[in-house]
């Protein structure tokens, strides 16, 4: 027990180091001193830095801070509903809803309406946001009912990937019959980014997760004893279908909101709870829900600096840096593990 707290302490004080890191490097080049006197609201430092420190990047390092640890608690989740650890936020077709509900808004405005959704500023991104949401809604409404209709978690994880590889198949129909334009706003939203998020509407998703992860840690006792199987949980007294539909909704809604606000953000929540098992050594998820938050928050704000380093011309897509990065991580654990079997 003295070792977890030990490990969460350091997960906390990486995150606020990271955090620090994220607000002081960038394209611009910002003092130290300057970056303490913004953010303690003083006016001397130049309006620019100001701007850059207040509108950018400390919105990015919150944006990445709950992204990071709503979809790496999403992962865990489906992870140990379906008791699969290839499991994902992405693997019941709840991220392409998000796509297909923006690519209905994105790629079609142009065609139909004769104005690409792209030229028309913050409204167009409330559009896309509102879009991703319902998307992701309506599929995740289609799981919890198929939920209720099949007993296997195989066939609910087939139907899920079916959903998925539907969506997809839909937007390609739409890539084709759309402008170029159009097409390529779509491309940028589907390469997921921290960047987008600002003003009141980082306000709102900071609120939102905030409510959100806390009331994921209400199924802590359920998802263990989903682990020891649905008849032993059930004879321990547990509603098995209720439990596994309330898992599937807190994950789908977790997902649901940060792709909207974010893009769809990929491999966070299928590394991030392998990693926060063999830090913390254990399966009990009163231990992995807050390890896996933190882990996957400190693995985000990496993510987003590596995309925002020095030298680099804007930013480069979030999606291709959580590969980079966490492809190398979750094989050097899974070497490790394979090493324990075998001594």
């Amino acid at each position: 027990m003295k070792r977890t707290w030990t490990m969460i302490v350091l997960l906390i004080v990486a995150i606020a180091l990271l955090a620090i890191v994220n607000l002081l490097l960038g394209s611009v080049r910002i003092p130290v001193t300057d970056v303490c006197r913004i953010l303690l609201c003083d006016t001397e430092s130049p309006e620019v830095w100001q701007n850059i420190v207040w509108k950018s990047r400390l919105p990015q390092v919150l944006t990445a801070i709950m992204a990071g640890a709503g979809l790496a608690v999403s992962g865990l989740q489906m992870q140990t509903v379906f008791r699969n650890p290839l499991a994902g936020p992405s693997v019941l077709g709840i991220s392409n809803g998000s796509a297909l509900g923006v690519a209905f808004v994105v790629l079609l405005s142009g065609r139909l309406g004769g104005v690409a959704l792209s030229r028309l500023g913050y409204l167009g991104d409330a559009a896309m946001s509102v879009a991703a949401i319902v998307g992701a809604l309506a599929v995740m409404l289609i799981i919890v009912w198929m939920s209720q209709q099949v007993r296997g978690n195989v066939t609910l994880l087939i139907i899920g990937v079916m959903i998925g590889y539907l969506a997809n198949a839909i937007i390609g129909v739409l890539k084709f019959l759309s402008p170029e334009e159009d097409v390529k706003a779509f491309v940028v939203w589907g390469l997921g980014s921290f960047s987008r998020v600002s003003g009141d509407e980082m306000l709102l998703f900071v609120v939102l997760m905030c409510i959100l992860i806390p009331l994921s840690f209400l199924l802590v006792k359920s998802m263990n004893l989903l682990l020891l199987g649905d008849r032993y949980a059930a004879n321990l007294g547990l509603n098995v279908k209720r439990s596994r539909m309330l898992v599937i909704v807190s994950s789908g809604v977790l997902v649901a909101i940060v792709t909207a606000y974010c893009g769809p953000i990929m491999f966070i929540g299928l590394a991030v709870p392998h990693l926060a098992r063999a830090v913390f050594g254990s399966s009990d998820h009163r231990v992995l829900m807050p390890a896996t938050a933190l882990c996957g928050a400190a693995l985000a704000l990496v993510c987003n600096l590596i995309a925002r380093m020095p030298g680099f011309e804007g930013a480069l897509p979030v999606n291709s840096v959580t590969a980079l990065v966490g492809a190398p991580v979750i094989a050097s654990v899974l070497f490790r593990r394979r090493r324990l079997v075998e001594e």
